[in-house]
């Protein structure tokens, strides 16, 4: 693939205050792209930021108008769709696509209606365009998914006809390359297109950025993150990044906290998330007040991907805890690993093909009871009492990801799979 050539990135939504994992590939990656002579822009809608052009890191963002194909959403479910998979549909994206000079790739993170979208407009452009499953749809389990679907009950659906237009059931039919993030995900894929580009990407870590020193800087970090947010300096801090959703399970965590403040009294939970999901918020208040353990839990409701609290709060850290029910891969791991604290996760979806159990981190049963020896809380004490084992977990994945998972290592990985797209569709 030739340098200069633009690359059109098209998420659901693109926000830098509800950061996610598509966010952080997508600027990573688009960065990278940049300073390697490419052109990356970002076109997504206008779903919880309405600004309509900003740039971030150098790269360039548009957002547009959209709507919702269903009669009578109230504007609470139009926020709760925007923050969980709504199926949205864009004319302004479709006209924007149509209307840019050059395209020479469209790389789709989304499916759906937008991404029919981007199917609909490459085909008639006569361009390729590529997907990435970023989400792991296939092992969200269907309660789950009936959430996401939940605001739209009620309220006929006239969008169909739409998709049938763009063609949003043949998204993944028709890409140029399948990308997923997961292992599980890529393998299931494979099989169900033998004959099709499918390839396994998973995400990265900007080493340098996270990485852990114990200079004086990165201890005087710690330790006015932890006076910000009055947790106490004799805590033994476990830190969870994820959103807080029903998904990242930060709940199961705490039923089980009260038992754990038993057994490890300086024992202090944080979670850092945007809230996708604002009564699984309460649940967990709710419980922490029912058990009298709020002093022994901080909750920060997102704190943007570069604020350096984010660095802080990691290198503040005792130990990193992802609790997830399904994970298609857990890039936070790998900026735990990347920060040099020890880290324990759940054994579902992506996570035990890249955590090897007692090497670089631990694997638990997230829906475990407390006395199990695979619960979260035996992982917890763990981390606790085994300093020696802390130490290695916390060194092999470390090294783990400065020689695995960076992110000029993927996006050199990702733009070989550009070069092949666009060898093929060029014969």
């Amino acid at each position: 693939m030739e340098k200069h050539q633009q690359i059109i990135h098209i998420p659901r939504r693109f926000v830098i205050k509800e950061w996610g994992g598509s966010e952080t590939f997508i600027t990573e990656i688009s960065t990278r792209l940049n300073n390697l002579g490419y052109s990356a822009k970002i076109l997504t809608t206008k779903a919880l930021c309405k600004t309509p052009r900003e740039t971030f890191r150098g790269i360039a963002i548009e957002r547009y108008t959209y709507f919702y194909p269903y009669i009578g959403l109230s504007g609470k479910a139009k926020n709760l769709l925007d923050k969980k998979a709504g199926n949205l549909f864009s004319f302004s994206i479709m006209r924007a696509l149509k209307k840019e000079k050059t395209i020479d790739i469209i790389h789709l993170h989304t499916g759906k209606r937008l991404g029919g979208i981007g199917r609909y407009i490459a085909g008639k452009r006569g361009i390729p365009y590529v997907i990435s499953l970023h989400g792991g749809q296939l092992a969200v389990p269907k309660d789950e998914q009936d959430t996401w679907t939940e605001p739209t009950k009620k309220h006929p659906e006239w969008g169909k006809i739409l998709g049938l237009w763009v063609g949003s059931r043949r998204v993944l039919d028709d890409a140029a390359a399948i990308i997923c993030v997961g292992k599980d995900e890529y393998t299931a894929i494979s099989k169900r297109y033998p004959d099709k580009l499918v390839e396994y990407l998973p995400n990265g870590v900007d080493i340098e950025r996270f990485s852990y020193s114990k200079d004086g800087d990165s201890s005087l970090q710690a330790q006015l993150f932890r006076k910000k947010y009055s947790i106490p300096d004799n805590r033994f801090l476990c830190l969870t990044t994820a959103r807080i959703d029903v998904q990242k399970n930060q709940l199961g965590l705490v039923f089980q906290l009260e038992q754990l403040v038993r057994e490890i009294p300086d024992v202090h939970l944080l979670f850092i998330g945007a809230v996708t999901n604002s009564d699984y918020l309460k649940k967990i208040t709710n419980q922490l007040e029912k058990a009298a353990l709020a002093d022994h839990c901080t909750i920060i409701p997102g704190i943007p991907y570069n604020d350096p609290d984010l660095i802080a709060a990691y290198h503040a850290a005792d130990s990193f805890i992802l609790p997830s029910l399904h994970e298609p891969f857990g890039m936070v791991v790998l900026e735990a690993w990347a920060a040099g604290i020890p880290t324990a996760a759940s054994r579902r979806g992506g996570l035990p093909t890249i955590i090897t159990h007692e090497e670089n981190g631990l694997l638990f049963d997230p829906e475990a009871d407390y006395v199990d020896s695979d619960s979260i809380g035996s992982a917890i004490k763990r981390l606790y009492t085994e300093k020696e084992l802390r130490e290695k977990m916390a060194q092999t994945g470390k090294t783990a990801a400065i020689s695995s998972y960076s992110w000029d290592a993927i996006a050199t990985k990702l733009i070989d799979i550009y070069r092949r797209v666009r060898a093929h569709s060029i014969r």
